[in-house]
């Protein structure tokens, strides 16, 4: 007989994947945060606009 301990369950995440990785979609495949800025006040817009504004633009 052998001594050895029952052998316990694995993790399922610990398990090694071999899918095809370019069969899945990565957060650069989509649109969202391309340009997208917060819904925000006129005032707002011109505060970000003088502050982002390049020197050779005054």
């Amino acid at each position: 007989m052998s001594d050895a301990p029952a052998p316990e369950p694995r993790d399922p995440k610990a398990t090694l994947v071999f899918d095809d990785p370019l069969n899945q979609q990565s957060s650069d495949d989509t649109d969202r945060g391309w340009g997208e800025r917060p819904a925000g006040d006129s005032a707002a817009d011109l505060r970000r606009f003088l502050d982002e504004k390049p020197p050779h633009h005054l």
